[in-house]
């Protein structure tokens, strides 16, 4: 591929793809500039790629080195949890929290407790949630946090479950379907 091509090829992915990997980054390392850095770093690998290799599959591919970058950042800054599935005692406690949901709701603040709740998850449920819910595929997903897709689909799963257990969640889920 001519050098021109090759460049027309990674400014496009750039301008398709840098908000939402900044923001991806972001829920990681918890830090703008540090995504920032951590999306600069996926991008200048892209310029290294062959786009006749990656065959159209750029944003998976975008989203897994941004993901590796993330991952070792937060080891180099000692932020990294351990990422298995023992991390079930995590998924309860965040199951278990509570607060008045009548008072969260008059003050329209639902969205914000959720978005709390889906923060602390473990990383190992929140990834693919996080993914899920802005319309990726299990495939896609799977490829980005490379486990299988049927091992994505369990961990989105557990996610919803946890957030669903929440007493927040719940009482609101209630009152909602009972107003209906």
């Amino acid at each position: 591929m001519q050098a021109n091509a090759r460049r027309a090829w990674v400014l496009a992915a750039l301008e398709r793809h840098e908000g939402e990997l900044v923001r991806y980054a972001q829920r990681f390392v918890g830090d703008l500039h540090a995504a920032r850095d951590v999306v600069q770093h996926a991008f200048l690998r892209l310029c290294d790629q062959d786009p006749d290799e990656l065959q159209g599959r750029e944003t998976a591919w975008l989203y897994r080195v941004c993901r590796n970058r993330a991952l070792d950042w937060l080891r180099q800054a000692g932020r990294l949890q351990a990422m298995d599935e023992s991390d079930d005692l995590s998924l309860q406690r965040c199951a278990a929290e509570s607060s008045d949901p009548a008072e969260l709701a008059e003050r329209g603040e639902l969205s914000d407790v959720l978005r709390s709740l889906v923060d602390r998850l473990p990383i190992l449920y929140r990834e693919p949630l996080q993914l899920w819910s802005q319309g990726w595929s299990y495939r896609e997903i799977a490829e980005v946090v490379e486990r299988t897709e049927g091992n994505v689909r369990v961990l989105v799963h557990r996610a919803v479950k946890a957030l669903k257990e929440n007493p927040q969640v719940a009482a609101w889920t209630t009152e909602t379907a009972g107003s209906k």
